[in-house]
């Protein structure tokens, strides 16, 4: 073996975990699900407020649109009158 594998040999080599570790990984899955119910309600909000200005925006766009075309049509009808009196 070169030198390269003896290195991963080592570093991949079992180890037994030390003092404390299960008690320690046991606390932090205990602490977990307040901190994931948290991060995702906060994202949740977050979501659902980014959704709502997305919907006001199209909501906005479609009465910007409904009001030129209700614009444009009346335009059309004052400039079909005008041709209609200069003949």
């Amino acid at each position: 073996m070169d030198w390269l594998e003896q290195e991963l040999a080592h570093a991949l080599a079992r180890q037994e975990p030390a003092a404390g570790f299960d008690r320690r990984v046991r606390a932090r899955l205990y602490r977990s699900p307040r901190w994931l119910a948290l991060a995702a309600t906060i994202l949740v909000m977050i979501g659902a407020g980014e959704a709502w200005r997305q919907y006001q925006g199209q909501l906005a766009k479609e009465q910007v649109m409904t009001a030129m075309r209700i614009a444009g049509s009346k335009l059309n009808r004052v400039q079909m009158q005008l041709k209609g009196t200069e003949q």
